[in-house]
């Protein structure tokens, strides 16, 4: 019961930063906003080079790897 429920809440953080991130390109710029939801590629180049704040290296490790951290929790447990 204890890992389905840490799996989803890590999923939720996941998808939080991943919005964190996603705000702030359309903040910027909304041709910016557009190409960060429509390419992941262009994503990442915006959370690693563009995005600025103050837990910048969290956010986007969370964003990046808390999916694929709770796939593996859930598949585990």
């Amino acid at each position: 019961m204890l890992v389905p429920t840490i799996s989803g809440l890590l999923a939720l953080v996941s998808l939080g930063c991943w919005l964190i991130v996603l705000v702030h390109a359309f903040g910027n710029s909304v041709w910016k906003g557009i190409a960060a939801l429509l390419c992941g590629l262009y994503w990442i180049f915006y959370a690693v080079f563009e995005f600025e704040h103050e837990h910048k290296l969290l956010i986007v490790l969370l964003a990046l790897f808390g999916g694929g951290a709770a796939t593996a929790a859930r598949l585990m447990g």
